[in-house]
């Protein structure tokens, strides 16, 4: 099972992750396609999704 990181917490290592769910399962929304992949280097905290500012969770690719 992948390690999950949720917005706000800091990346443990530069890389590329992608986008996994939203923190609040209410949120029904999908991602923004440019959104489901981020570049992230080391320590960068890990976004929200921008249209709703809704706290997702992340996943190394």
């Amino acid at each position: 099972m992948a390690t999950l990181y949720k917005t706000g917490e800091k990346a443990p290592e530069t890389g590329t992750y992608v986008f996994d769910s939203y923190v609040n399962t209410e949120s029904g929304n999908p991602p923004m396609e440019n959104m489901e992949e981020i570049e992230l280097e080391k320590e960068d905290r890990f976004p929200p999704m921008p249209t709703e500012n809704d706290a997702v969770y992340w996943r190394k690719k």
